[in-house]
């Protein structure tokens, strides 16, 4: 028989355990419960009540029968019963909570996790800072070409370096017109997909592009590289377009640019394209004639979903020349057109499903690990701001891979900025957005950056449940 030594074992650990076994909660419990801070609603017209939780991003629509039940467990003064039934339905989706339950404690504890982890990486790299084209409304300054050779071999590094201990990766192209560095591309695409496979890393690469060199021999060597997410721009139909976006000699872009994608969607392969339809007064009133072609040449091809933004000031030398519609009249011709596309069939980008959770709307730039590296290795932030303002370079890449950061630069970017703004704390979408928006507009003009979501949730809730004339 061995001798008990205590100071090699516990005397508890001889005695049988007397805790109980946890046993699952009980649903023949009452509970007291409350609606979620972080609700939306809205009533269609024919009477049914759609709900959406902006934490748990879920959305119900219940029919006029049950709104007033629904309505009575929601109500404000909280209500008490057994998780069971509706209350059970309501509380897995988010729509109820326990009465001591901090939501805003919950959703700074989260934001923490995601904001400020180490494990996923969006990268932008400007394969090319000039362009072929001279938008009018365009704020860049095309002051460089193709990234230089020794930054895209530090980029590699960098990515050698950091890529195998990340969860996520997210690689983006941009520009200037990232095809025009297709130089850059070709050397670090096949590099990052190389290193993603071997250390099996979720990867997402996306390119941002006039899609004007996008021809059949380039989708062939992108989609080899997994580059399969695109965002074109078509802003309106061929006169309003040319106008609006002509090549850098001033001849038309539109027609080889639908010749361009009628060649990709005779691919089998699963890619996506986030047609964005820019507008202001002048094109607004022949947005439909673009539906019409993109119903006939792409065949409502759920590869390409459509999302309407209205033209804005950027920061360009042309701002003063632009005919911008006002905040009301640009909502109206996003519903507008909205309904016009699924009439025909068209897809949309925009949505409530797309809007809600956890950081759905925070922007790339307040993000810590997101990065954009200039064609000459200068690190920033910002894909509107660039190397315009001192504030958006945090940095500069250096031959080795390494990422030399100003801290202080990073800070004012990515500071959690609902901590010291009333008007967030206590809105509703601030998971969604976080207060993160937009640094920019924040910075411009010291107020909070409110998304549009924000502003029409009772329309894009009447939409999401098939209301669209609500």
């Amino acid at each position: 028989m061995s001798v008990f030594n205590i100071l090699q074992q516990s005397p508890y650990s001889l005695e049988p355990s007397t805790c109980a076994t946890p046993k699952k909660e009980q649903s023949s419990l009452v509970a007291r419960w409350v609606p979620s801070r972080y609700n939306v609603r809205a009533n269609t017209t024919e009477g049914s009540l759609v709900l959406w939780n902006i934490y748990t991003n879920s959305v119900s629509v219940f029919k006029p029968a049950l709104v007033p039940r629904i309505v009575e467990l929601l109500s404000r003064r909280g209500t008490e019963a057994k998780s069971e039934g509706l209350v059970k339905f309501l509380a897995d989706r988010g729509f109820l909570v326990g009465d001591d339950v901090d939501e805003y404690r919950r959703f700074r504890l989260a934001f923490g996790k995601v904001h400020y982890g180490n494990e996923r990486l969006q990268l932008f790299l400007l394969s090319s800072e000039d362009c072929n084209f001279r938008c009018k409304y365009c704020y860049e300054t095309f002051a460089r070409g193709t990234m230089e050779p020794w930054v895209r071999a530090a980029v590699k590094k960098y990515l050698a370096k950091h890529v195998p201990r990340l969860k996520q990766f997210q690689l983006e192209w941009f520009g200037g017109e990232p095809l025009y560095g297709m130089e850059a591309i070709a050397e670090i695409a096949p590099f990052a997909l190389e290193l993603v496979e071997k250390h099996s890393i979720p990867y997402l690469s996306k390119v941002t592009t006039n899609a004007y060199l996008l021809t059949p021999d380039v989708v062939e060597r992108l989609f080899a590289w997994r580059i399969l997410n695109y965002q074109i721009t078509l802003d309106g139909p061929p006169a309003q377009h040319d106008c609006h976006r002509p090549a850098r000699d001033g001849s038309p872009t539109f027609a080889v640019i639908l010749e361009n994608l009628k060649s990709m969607q005779k691919r089998n392969d699963d890619f996506h394209v986030m047609l964005r339809v820019n507008y202001d007064r002048e094109n607004s009133s022949d947005l439909d004639q673009l539906l019409d072609i993109l119903e006939r040449e792409l065949h409502s091809d759920s590869r390409f979903r459509l999302a309407f933004r209205g033209i804005s000031r950027w920061g360009g030398s042309g701002d003063s020349q632009l005919s911008i519609c006002t905040p009301d009249e640009s909502t109206e011709v996003q519903r507008r057109m909205e309904v016009e596309a699924r009439k025909r069939g068209l897809l949309l980008t925009d949505t409530v499903y797309s809007a809600g959770g956890m950081g759905a709307q925070v922007c790339y730039a307040a993000r810590p690990s997101s990065f954009i590296v200039g064609a000459t290795g200068k690190i920033m932030k910002c894909t509107i701001e660039l190397d315009s303002n001192e504030r958006n370079i945090v940095g500069q890449i250096d031959e080795e891979g390494g990422l030399n950061l100003d801290d202080n630069k990073m800070a004012l970017w990515t500071e959690p900025a609902f901590e010291n703004d009333s008007n967030c704390k206590k809105c509703a979408f601030l998971p969604s957005c976080q207060g993160l928006s937009c640094p920019l507009l924040r910075f411009q003009t010291g107020e909070s950056p409110c998304i549009d979501e924000r502003k029409h949730f009772k329309h894009a809730l009447r939409t999401a449940a098939g209301d669209y004339a609500g």
